[in-house]
C-alpha cells in the first residue's frame, strides 16, 4: 500500500474518532445494551438541527494502537497490535481492529476483551457490527458477570430490540479455577439450546436449559431465569425429599416470586404419603426504617390432643404462624417484634417446624440514648408440648422499664435511677401488678498498692397487687392477695487485688477477690413470685448484690463472699479459672430452697475453668461442689475440639441438688448433647450428633426416666464445594408426642448455591 499525503492520514485520524465511539458503543452491545446514542455525547446548549431535534457529538474515546493502516482500494481501516479503545470505565482489547468505511462494518479479532461499566468483562474470538448497531456477531464468547456467574457461547448476537441472543450456551457461577489459578471444570452448570440476556433488567433467560451436575444431564429446568448481578430471581426451587416417621414419604416444592427489589415471597407445598398435603407461604419486606418477614404453615387434618386419654384421631384445621421485625424509628428510637402461634399444641412437631415446647410472642419498644434507657414491652407465652392447662400461663402486659444515669458523679461515684412496672395476668391463675422505683450509686477507685475498690448502696421501693393466689401451686410462690409495699436497702464493698507475673513463657493474673453486702430483714413471703423462682448458685452469681434472678425475692442479711480468679496467657494457649464461696453472718434460716447451695451460712464452692488452645481446643467447665462432702451437685462440660471442616462438640450437664420434687422450676436432670464432623476427599465430610438423658427415676418427678433415654440421633453425609451442596441425613426420634410418632426420619437435600433464587 503506497503511502499517503500526511495531510489526508491526519482526516482519517479526525475520522477515527466516530470509528471509536462506535467500536466503544459496538462492546456495550455485545452486552446486550440497547445504547444506539451511548457513543454520543449531550448536545451543546441552543444546538439543534432543522427537524428540530438536538444535535448529538460524537463522545471522545481514548485510542492506543501499534500500528495503523488504510487501504484506499477497499476503503478499510486497520488498526493492529494491542489495541485499545476506553472511554470511562469502559474499555475494549484487541489484537486488531479493521473498519470498513464503504459498509460501516467494525470487526475486532484475537484476544478480544472488553470491560463495561458494571466491572462485567466479555471475552471472544471475534465481534462484528455496524456504525449503527443494528446488527452484532460474536463467536467462542464468554461473559463473566462481576457477581461471579459465566456465561459461555458458541455463537452470540445482537436482535432487533438490543438484547444479546447466545446459541448453544451455558451458564455456571462456580469457580472455574482452583486456589492454586488452576483451571478446574464446574461442579454444576446450566446449558440451553438458545439464552437471552437483557442489561437493562440484569436477566438471563433460557431456551431448552438443563442442569448439569459434575458434566452429566440429570435435570431439564423449563422456564428458568438467573439473574446476572447475582440478585434474587423468579422462579422454582429445587424440590426436597425425605421420609418422615408421622408423615411418610414427603416431596416439599417451592416457587420464589421476586416481586420487587425490597419485597419477595416464597410459596412451598408439602405432599405426603400418611398426610394430606400442606401449603406455606413465607412474605419478607425491607423498608426504609427496617425489615419483617411473616411465615405460614396450613392444612386440614388428623391430629391426636395432648392431653387426651385415649389416643383419639381428630380431623381440624391445623397450621403454624411466625412473624418477626425490627424498625429502627429513629437514632434513638426502635421497635422489635415476635410473633409466634400454633393452632394446636402438637402440630409444630408433627411437621417438624420447631422443637420448641413453648411458643414466646413479644413486642418491645425501645428508646436508647447517651444515658438514658426506656423500654415498654409484652410477653405471650402458647405452651405446646408442656403439660400444664394454658391458662395457668402469665401474660406480662406491659413490661415498662425506664433506667436512667446521671451524667455527672455525685460523692464521686456514678448514680443511676429507674422505675419500673409490670402487670401479668393468667386467664385461669394468679394476676400480679407491681411497680417500683430504685436508685443505685457506685463508686470505684483503684489504691497505689493496685487494689480495686468498689462501693455500692442500692435502695428500692416496691408495691404489689395481686389477686387469686390461692390458684398457684408451689405456696412459696404465692403471696399475700391485695396490695403489699416493701423497702429493699443493700450496701456492698468489693475489693479485688490482682497480682501479674510470668508464666511458662507467658504471664498470669492471680486476683483474690472479696465483697462484704449486707440488707437488713426484707418482707419475701407476703409478695408474690413470678421472676425469681429459677434460683440456683453458679460463679456468674456469687458476687451479684442479689442472687435470685429477678426482682420479686431479694437476698437480706450479712454476707462474706471471697473467692479467686486466675488468668493465663501463654504462647498459643489461653486460660482463665475461678472459685468463691460465701458466708452469712447470721444463722437464722434462709429463703433460699434446700439443694440451691445457699441454705445454709456456708455456701457450696463453684467455680469455672476456661482452656483454650488457638482455634483448636476450647473447654469450659462449670461446677458446684457441696461444701460438707463435696459431693458435686452442678457439673457441666462444654467441649470443641477441632477445625470448621473436621470437630467434635461434647456438652454434659448433671444436676444433682437433692431439689424437693415440688419445685417444678428447680428439677435435677441429667444429659449428654454430642456432635461432631469428618471432613474427606476435600468436599465431602460425615456427621452426627445425639442427645441423651441419663436422668433417672429419682430425680425424674414423673418417674419415666430410666437413666439411659435416647431422645434424638441423627447421621449423615454430604458435598459442599464452592457452588453446590447436597447430602442425605438420617435422624431418629426416640419419644412420641401425641400425634408426632417416634422413629426414623430421612432427608434428601440439594441446593445451588449462587443461583439468584437459592
Amino acid at each position: 500500500m503506497r503511502p499517503r499525503p500526511q495531510t489526508e492520514l491526519h482526516a482519517e485520524l479526525r475520522n477515527l474518532r466516530r470509528f471509536r465511539a462506535i467500536a466503544l458503543a459496538g462492546f456495550a452491545a455485545l452486552l446486550c445494551a440497547p445504547l444506539p446514542v451511548l457513543a454520543q455525547d449531550s448536545p451543546a446548549p441552543g444546538a439543534s438541527d432543522d427537524s428540530g431535534q438536538s444535535e448529538q457529538v460524537p463522545r471522545e474515546v481514548a485510542f492506543e494502537a501499534n500500528a495503523l493502516e488504510y487501504d484506499s482500494n477497499a476503503d478499510l481501516v486497520t488498526a493492529s497490535g494491542e489495541v485499545l479503545l476506553r472511554s470511562g470505565d469502559r474499555s475494549v482489547r484487541a489484537d486488531s481492529v479493521t473498519w470498513n468505511r464503504t459498509s460501516g462494518q467494525i470487526t475486532a479479532m484475537g484476544n478480544v476483551r472488553a470491560v463495561d461499566e458494571d466491572g462485567n468483562q466479555l471475552f471472544t474470538d471475534s465481534l462484528e457490527l455496524t456504525d449503527e448497531l443494528k446488527e452484532g456477531a460474536m463467536s467462542n464468547l464468554l461473559l463473566a458477570f462481576r457477581a461471579g456467574g459465566r456465561l459461555a457461547a458458541a455463537e452470540g448476537r445482537r436482535d432487533e430490540t438490543g438484547n444479546v441472543v447466545l446459541d448453544r450456551a451455558s451458564y455456571s457461577s462456580c469457580p472455574v479455577v482452583d486456589d492454586d489459578g488452576c483451571p478446574k471444570q464446574p461442579s454444576w452448570r446450566v446449558t440451553a439450546r438458545r439464552v437471552r440476556y437483557d442489561s437493562e433488567t440484569k436477566t438471563i433467560r433460557f431456551d431448552g436449559a438443563y442442569l448439569e451436575l459434575f458434566g452429566k444431564r440429570i435435570l431439564p429446568l423449563p422456564g428458568i431465569t438467573v439473574q446476572a448481578d447475582g440478585g434474587p430471581s423468579s422462579g422454582f426451587l429445587v424440590p426436597d425429599v425425605g421420609i418422615n416417621a408421622s408423615n411418610g414419604f414427603e416431596v416439599t416444592a417451592s416457587y420464589y416470586w421476586h416481586m420487587a427489589e425490597n419485597r419477595d415471597l416464597l410459596l412451598t407445598a408439602f405432599a405426603y404419603t400418611e398426610a394430606v398435603p400442606m401449603v406455606s407461604a413465607q412474605y419478607r419486606m425491607l423498608t426504609d426504617s427496617g425489615a419483617f418477614q411473616a411465615t405460614g404453615y396450613l392444612t386440614y387434618g388428623t391430629r391426636i390432643p395432648l392431653d387426651s386419654t385415649v389416643p383419639t384421631e381428630e380431623k381440624d384445621i391445623r397450621g403454624y404462624f411466625f412473624g418477626n421485625g425490627k424498625f429502627q424509628l429513629d437514632p434513638n428510637w426502635s421497635v422489635t417484634s415476635s410473633l409466634r402461634f400454633a393452632l394446636d399444641r402438637t402440630f409444630a412437631r408433627r411437621y417438624d417446624i420447631t422443637r420448641d415446647d413453648r411458643l414466646r410472642s413479644m413486642i418491645d419498644v425501645e428508646r436508647i440514648d447517651d444515658d438514658s434507657y426506656l423500654s415498654i414491652s409484652g410477653w405471650v407465652t402458647q405452651l405446646l408440648l408442656v403439660q400444664q392447662p394454658q391458662g395457668l400461663v402469665p401474660i406480662a402486659l406491659p413490661l415498662i422499664d425506664y433506667r436512667q444515669r446521671i451524667a455527672d458523679p455525685i460523692l464521686g461515684g456514678q448514680f443511676e435511677i429507674q422505675a419500673n412496672t409490670l402487670a401479668i395476668t393468667r386467664t385461669e391463675g394468679q394476676d400480679t401488678q407491681r411497680a417500683f422505683a430504685r436508685a443505685e450509686w457506685n463508686l470505684r477507685r483503684i489504691t497505689d498498692w493496685g487494689q480495686e475498690l468498689t462501693a455500692t448502696v442500692y435502695l428500692r421501693g416496691d408495691l404489689y397487687h395481686s389477686d387469686s393466689s390461692i390458684l398457684t401451686g408451689t405456696p412459696s410462690y404465692r403471696g399475700r392477695d391485695g396490695w403489699q409495699a416493701r423497702g429493699v436497702a443493700i450496701g456492698a464493698i468489693d475489693m479485688k487485688w490482682p497480682f501479674v507475673g510470668s508464666f511458662l513463657g507467658g504471664t498470669q493474673v492471680i486476683t483474690p477477690r472479696v465483697q462484704l453486702a449486707a440488707a437488713p430483714e426484707i418482707e419475701n413471703l407476703t409478695i408474690p413470685n413470678e421472676d425469681a423462682r429459677s434460683i440456683d448458685l453458679e460463679d456468674s452469681n456469687l458476687f451479684a448484690l442479689n442472687r435470685f434472678p429477678g426482682y420479686d425475692r431479694v437476698e437480706d442479711g450479712a454476707r462474706v463472699t471471697y473467692g479467686l480468679d486466675w488468668a493465663a496467657e501463654i504462647p498459643s494457649w489461653r486460660a482463665k479459672a475461678t472459685i468463691g464461696q460465701s458466708y452469712r453472718l447470721t444463722d437464722k434460716p434462709s429463703l433460699f430452697p434446700d439443694g440451691t447451695g445457699l441454705t445454709e451460712q456456708f455456701s457450696d464452692w463453684v467455680g469455672r475453668t476456661e482452656i483454650r488452645y488457638r482455634d483448636f481446643v476450647k473447654l469450659t467447665h462449670r461446677y458446684r461442689v457441696d461444701k460438707d462432702n463435696f459431693a458435686v451437685r452442678r457439673n457441666e462440660i462444654d467441649a470443641t475440639l477441632g477445625s470448621d471442616e473436621t470437630y467434635l462438640e461434647v456438652g454434659y450437664l448433671r444436676l444433682n441438688r437433692d431439689i424437693d420434687l415440688n419445685f417444678e422450676d428447680l428439677q435435677d436432670r441429667e444429659e449428654l448433647r454430642a456432635a461432631g464432623r469428618v471432613a474427606f476427599a476435600k468436599y465431602w465430610s460425615v456427621f452426627g450428633s445425639a442427645v441423651v438423658n441419663l436422668t433417672n427415676s429419682e430425680e425424674d418427678p414423673s418417674f419415666t426416666s430410666d437413666g439411659f433415654e435416647p431422645l434424638r440421633t441423627r447421621l449423615g453425609i454430604a458435598y459442599a464445594d464452592d457452588c453446590l451442596e447436597f447430602g442425605f441425613t438420617w435422624r431418629r426420634d426416640y419419644v412420641a408426642v401425641a400425634d408426632a410418632d417416634k422413629g426414623n426420619s430421612f432427608r434428601i437435600y440439594f441446593a445451588l448455591r449462587n443461583l439468584g433464587f437459592r
